[in-house]
């Protein structure tokens, strides 16, 4: 997306989030959510870690150690922070010209949020989906004082409706707002309750001890991607008379020939007749009439208590999974130190990434962002840990908010539940 269309969208979303604000509560939400502006800008904190201290790294076959090689300039990290049931870590590498995941951490008490948001055609819908999707989820519990599913759900379809607003009131000037969308992984703990909706092909991995005591992983998402032989049947099943619902384009199977995932927020074009982009943008053009949406909006759900043998929990956009197994990666976090797991984690994948491309690591390190989206796609990974003996404690914990590429956190909107809901 170019910087002018970028402004031009900014400057809508702004008068379209006053217009269509629900409540003028959600307006004072929004409005104590900003940031300090003396604070550090996004742009401004890639090539930083979020501890003070940076951990040594013990040797790895796919790892080498960090403190003998120069920092990766396009790699933010929160290497360590505490949350309700345990600690997190957390870390972001830019590929693309101007980066398109977006994500959050959001710690309360007696629950966490995770956003991971992997936009495409440009960062607007991954954008949105942070400043509004917890918000509205936060909004739905409040009002139905409790977590669902169903608020989930919810939340889930008043971002996409809020979104469609923005490209309703841009596509007139901009129609390639119509063209922007978003993969979405949300997990929410709460009340010792884990909840996974996902939209897309970013994934959540549980790594937990087996009954011989072995790390192993489940994978908790569906890759909502056409790649995959169900998705395809799915899409078929839905478009039966539409032949080229999905076909391979380019060696990859692709939604219309267009796009990989077969649900996501945003994509209008490929979800309402009237967004339709006409052959002059032929990235985007869908020569027939859209008749009912291609894409879905609709997450897939998983929820369950936590059990005992959890360990942790991975959160991450495909840009790690196409590069490093379900296996491998919790291998990885319960090997090591917790300390900068998720820039640990990271590295794997870039590593690999540069190997498959006849580089080093630290020769890609050295290729500038774009450049670099040729060798590995954005990337973020949070590793939520569980620690069981911490949950008789109760203990006090920061209501923080945390955002991938911003060093100071924010206070966590998790505070308006506090007089609202018990125990929250």
């Amino acid at each position: 997306m170019s910087s002018r269309l970028g402004k031009f969208v900014d400057s809508v979303w702004g008068s379209v989030k006053t217009r269509f604000s629900r409540k003028s509560k959600r307006d004072e939400i929004s409005r104590s959510r900003r940031r300090d502006e003396s604070g550090p800008s996004r742009s401004s904190h890639w090539n930083k870690s979020g501890s003070s201290k940076r951990p040594s790294l013990d040797d790895d076959d796919d790892d080498d150690d960090e403190s003998e090689s120069a920092p990766d300039p396009l790699m933010w990290s929160k290497d360590l922070e505490n949350h309700y049931y345990g600690e997190f870590s957390f870390a972001v590498v830019q590929g693309n010209s101007e980066i398109e995941d977006y994500s959050q951490v959001e710690t309360g008490t007696n629950a966490t949020f995770v956003g991971v948001y992997d936009g495409h055609g440009g960062s607007t819908t991954a954008h949105y989906i942070r400043d509004n999707l917890f918000l509205n989820l936060m909004r739905f519990v409040q009002e139905n004082r409790t977590m669902s599913e169903a608020n989930l759900n919810s939340a889930f379809a008043a971002t996409e409706e809020g979104f469609f607003s923005v490209v309703d009131a841009a596509y007139g000037q901009e129609p390639l707002t119509a063209s922007v969308g978003s993969c979405c992984l949300v997990g929410v703990i709460w009340d010792e309750r884990l909840y996974v909706a996902n939209l897309g092909d970013s994934r959540a991995v549980k790594g937990y001890l087996s009954k011989s005591n072995k790390i192993a992983a489940e994978q908790l998402t569906s890759d909502h991607n056409a790649s995959s032989k169900e998705v395809r049947r799915e899409m078929k099943a839905m478009h039966p008379g539409d032949k080229n619902i999905v076909f391979k384009k380019d060696g990859m199977w692709r939604v219309k020939g267009i796009i990989q995932v077969s649900r996501a927020i945003g994509d209008a074009y490929l979800k309402k007749p009237e967004y339709a982009l006409d052959a002059r943008f032929s990235r985007f053009h869908v020569p027939e009439r859209i008749r009912r949406p291609v894409l879905r909006a609709d997450p897939s759900m998983y929820s369950r208590d936590l059990k005992p043998a959890d360990r942790f929990f991975i959160f991450a956009s495909d840009g790690l999974w196409d590069h490093v197994s379900n296996q491998r990666a919790v291998e990885i976090v319960h090997k090591y130190p917790r300390a900068g797991i998720a820039r640990r984690l990271l590295k794997s994948a870039l590593s690999e990434a540069a190997r498959k491309n006849n580089m080093t690591y630290d020769e890609l390190k050295n290729q500038r962002k774009g450049v670099r989206r040729r060798i590995h796609d954005d990337t973020t990974v949070v590793v939520i840990f569980i620690d069981n003996e911490l949950l008789e404690q109760k203990a006090d914990v920061p209501l923080m908010s945390v955002l991938g590429g911003f060093d100071n956190p924010g206070q966590s909107m998790f505070n308006i539940l506090k007089e609202t809901i018990p125990n929250a």
